[in-house]
């Protein structure tokens, strides 16, 4: 990320926000007290406020309650099989189509977290952004189970056909949305062969870069068939240091392609013009803002994150028995790299 135009910003509202929003989701007591302490270290917040810097203060607090929407899916349906996972999803979509419909009892928690963060958005979302969330939401979903369909049968994926499905695990395109809530984007511009090769661009450097900065703790914890590193790996027959130079080059290729994609933008009219630069340029600032979050936050590289983004020098941590991983393990395991 070292030449990419759009440097590192987060949001004026930032803190007051995360207070607010870290607060509200501790209510629900969605998971352990250890647990909880763990997923606070993920620190989603400041992602949310990395993402979108230039945001007012109630679209930044929807896009925290997103970041809390997706780890806390991530962290229920990443340790499960299947067929649970589908019923996951499935209360999460019924949420989100009926955000005013009191949950039923002794439900996943799932429903009512979701249920909450839609009832909200929906409340200052343009409706054009509220339907591409949906539709982009459902397609990352759908994905989920898939992603747990591949874990139940150890399946690892080709790189064309891992690129497929990461594309809509990573979650980019729901996050997008964000961008869109104060405007109204038809969809003849979204989904105009240019701008949608454009978004394509800054998923792959997400979950590039995402997909380095998270093996070292997916490795550890058994989940390492899902990272594009494990694929490249095996499709080339190349050891770690090789994988993540293929994975480099990789990027640096689709940066190019998204600047040199830039000049060729069509134009929709004056009004259109400048909505249309400002969802781009925020969809490029997403770029930046995970690989911040990345060594910023706890989640991949415990308290040595600054430091190994100096150093780039990662100590492999040990595998452990993946039964035994919790929400709580997986942040945890990667403070190890303090004694290794």
């Amino acid at each position: 990320m070292t030449n990419w135009p759009w440097p590192r910003s987060i949001n004026p509202h930032f803190e007051a926000v995360k207070l607010e929003v870290d607060a509200s989701f501790r209510d629900f007591k969605a998971l352990s007290p250890k647990s909880q302490e763990a997923f606070d270290k993920c620190d989603s917040a400041r992602l949310a406020a990395l993402a979108y810097p230039n945001a007012p203060r109630e679209h930044l607090r929807i896009g925290c309650d997103l970041m809390n929407v997706y780890f806390i899916v991530d962290e229920y349906t990443d340790i499960e099989n299947a067929a649970v996972t589908k019923e996951m999803v499935d209360i999460v979509l019924d949420a989100l189509h009926n955000p005013h419909k009191v949950r039923p009892e002794g439900e996943c928690i799932l429903g009512e977290i979701v249920r909450q963060f839609w009832a909200r958005a929906i409340q200052s979302a343009s409706p054009l952004s509220q339907r591409h969330f949906l539709d982009n939401y459902a397609a990352y979903l759908r994905a989920v189970v898939v992603e747990a369909q591949d874990r139940d049968e150890a399946h690892c994926r080709t790189i064309d056909d891992y690129l497929k499905l990461r594309r809509d695990t990573v979650a980019a395109k729901p996050a997008f949305a964000i961008y869109e809530m104060g405007m109204n984007l038809p969809d003849e511009v979204l989904n105009h062969p240019v701008i949608a090769e454009l978004a394509e661009c800054i998923t792959d450097l997400m979950l590039i870069d995402n997909d380095m900065t998270s093996y070292n703790r997916e490795q550890a914890t058994g989940d390492e068939n899902h990272n594009l590193i494990t694929v490249v790996m095996l499709e080339h027959d190349l050891d770690l240091n090789s994988a993540i130079s293929w994975a480099a080059r990789y990027h640096s290729d689709v940066e190019k392609k998204f600047i040199d994609g830039l000049a060729k933008v069509p134009l929709w009219g004056p009004s259109t013009d400048v909505l249309v630069k400002e969802y781009l340029d925020g969809i490029a600032n997403w770029a930046r803002a995970i690989h911040c979050w990345s060594y910023e936050s706890q989640r991949y590289f415990g308290t040595r994150g600054l430091e190994i983004q100096q150093t780039r020098l990662v100590p492999l941590l040990p595998k452990i028995n993946r039964q035994a991983v919790s929400t709580e393990a997986k942040v945890n395991i990667a403070d190890l790299t303090i004694s290794i």
